[in-house]
């Protein structure tokens, strides 16, 4: 890219710079994550659903903050101590003000393609029990929409991992991240059904795919699946209150949640913060089972962080935790628990995963 490119790049330590080939003399980075970043309009709802009226007075305040999926998992990896890089476009306006913000304040490396449709955002409806409903603007973004080719591949030959959004354009960079030989990729599916092609790239492209289980009407189909057609050496399912569903080697087994270490206030975030800790433990190289007790965790701190506010689980509490519940090494070459099936999710009312608006969004922007 040449000097007037108009990419904003800002390091780790807060200093910017626009306009120069990406990270000329690029540290190395533990994970790239690719997409995901925009703006959420928090709105505390009595209930939901939500009944009809013709208004509602609204005490807590409607506030936006800077936070979808990949500045979540950002944010979670840079608190466990990962050098994370993030990668995505944002426009020129408030919104792309406060995205840009959060990664400064969070001591967090970002790299900004300008985005004449504007920055991506949501509103979120939470109701009193943490539940929420998320509606997304569809229309940030261009179906033509590419990561610049030299940029995309010079952070990615600097990384260990890439964590990649399935927000577009994520699926096209995905050829480009292994021809430049980035050590492994994730994703997560969020709620995906099982059946919608457009994440079948992201599924079987990835080596650690995440995937909640609210949409799926045959869970352990979908993921016996993924590690089938694909090349994932590891497949989670998250479900909530119910923990998470572990499939590696063949071998299904089940994780249990961890006890929220206070009031469960909001589910938003739990799911990166899942998939975040579990990436730290993969990159110390612990097993998939520790991997998940680490993300199990993550997640049930998560849940106790208001909507408005950017906060995630540090590597110091995070191994204080996982010591103090007991959630120690696992021995052996497996998982070394009990094989398990993945009961279908329960729609009555619970949020099985945080992010589960996010498979619908952002697929043809």
């Amino acid at each position: 890219m040449g000097a007037d490119d108009g990419i904003t790049r800002s390091t780790s330590t807060g200093s910017t710079r626009t306009g120069s080939a990406a990270t000329e003399h690029a540290e190395d980075i533990d994970v790239l994550v690719l997409g995901g970043a925009g703006v959420d309009t928090i709105v505390y709802v009595p209930e939901l659903p939500l009944p009809y009226a013709d208004s509602y007075m609204i005490d807590a305040g409607i506030r936006a903050r800077a936070g979808q999926t990949g500045d979540f998992v950002a944010l979670g990896l840079a608190a466990l101590g990962l050098r994370t890089h993030h990668l995505d476009f944002l426009g020129d306006d408030p919104e792309g003000d406060l995205v840009r913000a959060l990664h400064r304040d969070k001591d967090i490396a970002l790299t900004a393609i300008p985005q004449p449709a504007g920055t991506k955002r949501a509103v979120n409806l939470v109701g009193p029990d943490g539940r929420r409903l998320s509606l997304y603007d569809n229309s940030r973004g261009r179906p033509d929409d590419r990561f610049p080719e030299d940029t995309l591949r010079t952070l990615a030959a600097a990384s260990r991992h890439a964590h990649v959004s399935i927000t577009h354009p994520g699926a096209e960079a995905l050829p480009a991240l292994r021809e430049a030989g980035v050590g492994s990729i994730s994703t997560d599916l969020h709620n995906w059904d099982g059946e919608n092609p457009y994440h079948e790239a992201f599924a079987y492209e990835a080596d650690v795919v995440f995937v909640s289980v609210t949409a799926l009407t045959d869970p352990e189909t979908t993921l016996r699946r993924i590690a089938e057609r694909g090349r994932a050496e590891v497949v989670v399912a998250t479900a909530g209150a119910k923990g998470a569903y572990l499939l590696t080697d063949g071998e299904l087994t089940h994780v249990p949640a961890a006890v929220p270490p206070g009031p469960v206030v909001d589910s938003n975030g739990a799911g990166d913060a899942f998939a975040s800790a579990f990436l730290f433990g993969r990159l110390r190289g612990e097993p998939p089972y520790r991997c998940a007790e680490y993300g199990a965790l993550a997640g049930a701190y998560a849940c106790t962080v208001p909507a408005t506010e950017s906060a995630a689980l540090t590597r110091d509490a995070l191994l204080a935790r996982a010591a103090a519940t007991g959630r120690q090494r696992v021995s052996g070459p497996g998982t070394g628990r009990a094989s398990a099936s993945v009961p279908p999710a329960s729609h009555g009312g619970e949020s099985d995963h945080a992010d589960d608006g996010e498979g619908r969004a952002h697929q043809a922007q």
